[in-house]
């Protein structure tokens, strides 16, 4: 907690014990203030890192000088929302697990054409091609592991269904997209895909033919080269979904506060912000080398996802690094003070000083604290207090 240097109290000169006064009023400013530090570092070990910022600051609180070190901050009422603020990395959604998707080849013969790394694939698009001849990715989660035709049923059968339909090559009058079997309709979108791509027209779709993967897909690291041989259940590639997405590093002291559905603000490299929303957190905490408590020690993290809502706001940014600040709770009405105006109480807890509205010494009002606007250096208090007080705090 940054602070001023504090002067001596208001009526303290120009009287014989005004230095004993004075002496009396450092100590007793001191043990105060101490307490207040010590309330930021307990906040902290909760899992909010308490942002305290000027009550000069635009939050609206109002702070008068009052010429001894010191400034009187009105109370508030009003909404007020608490956040948790942490780095976080600016990339492309993964799988479940937020790691990239394996490319798993099952075609034999020799790669003659391999997508760079940051080409985006649609469903039923060319993902790579053997001998020339395409390889399709079907949008699904169940990896190809078998020859499909009619007569077959199955989840695999359904990614089929649904990826034909999507991408025009059926009407869903036709053939429904949550079917899993493989009809005559199926046989005769297949048909007009495979035609269109190049491939052998067959109405059928043999192992190797096509990749099954959550699409559309961005391709990540590429590992296969033209030329080389392909080999089937080899990893030939690494790819991610086309959606943008924040990746945060919870600390898990802090899981019990961010919610799925929890509002959040990223601040982007260029200081422009742009609104997500908390879509998943991971139940795994897991650690790495990058990933140090202040001790030095690896620390455990839970990952957090947010989804932009405005995507484009992210342009072609990749492993960006961001600031988020995600929005953990609120009130509709509430009594605000400055963070810097709590004191430690000498039996625990906390107070705030309030001004004397003519003048005299001020009155030490005990509080019970509610929610941390961290962001700006605000917190909701509940005591003797109403908005026509005013409350002491250290001038920055």
């Amino acid at each position: 907690m940054a602070t001023a240097e504090i002067g001596t109290p208001a009526g303290a000169g120009g009287s014989p014990q005004a230095p004993e006064r004075r002496r009396r009023w450092w100590r007793r400013r001191r043990r105060m203030i101490g307490g207040g530090a010590a309330l930021v570092a307990v906040a902290a070990g909760g899992g909010v890192a308490l942002v305290v910022t000027s009550p000069h600051g635009g939050d609206g609180t109002s702070a008068a000088g009052t010429g001894d070190g010191t400034s009187l901050a009105a109370v508030q009422e009003g909404p007020l929302s608490s956040q948790v603020e942490q780095n976080g990395t600016l990339s492309y959604a993964g799988g479940a697990d937020g790691n990239p998707y394996p490319v798993v080849n099952q075609a034999k013969g020799t790669y003659t054409w391999i997508p760079a790394a940051g080409t985006q694939v649609d469903c039923g698009e060319t993902l790579y091609k053997v001998g020339q001849k395409p390889v399709l990715l079907i949008c699904g989660s169940t990896p190809a592991y078998r020859d499909l035709a009619a007569g077959d049923d199955g989840k695999d059968v359904q990614a089929l269904n649904k990826t034909l339909v999507s991408e025009g090559y059926a009407d869903r009058s036709v053939l429904d997209p949550g079917s899993r079997h493989f009809g005559w309709t199926t046989a005769a979108a297949l048909e007009k895909l495979q035609d269109e791509r190049g491939a052998q027209v067959t109405g059928e779709l043999d192992l190797g033919q096509a990749v099954f993967l959550p699409g559309p897909l961005r391709i990540g690291k590429v590992t296969a080269q033209n030329g080389t041989n392909a080999a089937p259940g080899r990893p030939i590639m690494e790819a991610s979904s086309n959606r943008r997405e924040v990746t945060v590093k919870l600390d898990p002291s802090q899981q019990s506060e961010v919610r799925k559905g929890d509002a959040a603000q990223i601040t982007l490299p260029d200081n422009r912000t742009t609104s997500g929303v908390v879509s998943r957190i991971g139940t795994v905490a897991t650690s790495s080398s990058s990933d140090k408590d202040d001790s030095g020690a690896q620390a455990a993290t839970l990952p957090v996802h947010i989804t932009l809502k405005h995507p484009k706001d992210a342009g072609t940014l990749d492993q960006a690094p961001v600031q988020v600040q995600i929005t953990t709770g609120g009130v509709e009405h509430a009594l605000i003070v400055p963070v810097t105006a709590l004191i430690g109480r000498a039996g625990g807890g906390y107070a705030v000083e309030v001004a004397a509205a003519n003048g005299g010494p001020a009155r030490t009002v005990p509080v019970t604290l509610g929610l941390f606007d961290n962001a700006n250096g605000r917190v909701q208090v509940s005591g003797a207090l109403t908005t026509r007080d005013r409350v002491v705090v250290p001038s920055t």
